[in-house]
């Protein structure tokens, strides 16, 4: 049996497309972020920014921060059909 051999560009196309329509664009862009690489020195960057600083410290910054909201995921509604 043959299969034939799509350009990676096609496939990812079209995986963008399903993923669309299927999830929203929305969840479809943060479902996408968690394969990118990122940029930067990330351990250099943290040993930087937290140089001198404790775990204590940090932790009690943390707590301190007002508490976030989860989001609530908006239903849509549905349109009653009339009798009849």
């Amino acid at each position: 049996m043959s299969v034939a051999v799509r350009p990676l560009a096609e496939t990812t196309h079209k995986a963008i497309a399903v993923l669309s329509r299927e999830l929203g664009i929305v969840e479809t862009v943060r479902f996408l972020t968690q394969f990118g690489t990122g940029l930067g020195d990330y351990t250099r960057e943290r040993d930087t920014t937290f140089r001198g600083v404790t775990m204590d410290e940090i932790l009690s910054e943390i707590r301190g921060m007002p508490r976030r909201r989860p989001n609530k995921r908006i239903q849509p509604t549905r349109k009653k059909r009339a009798r009849g």
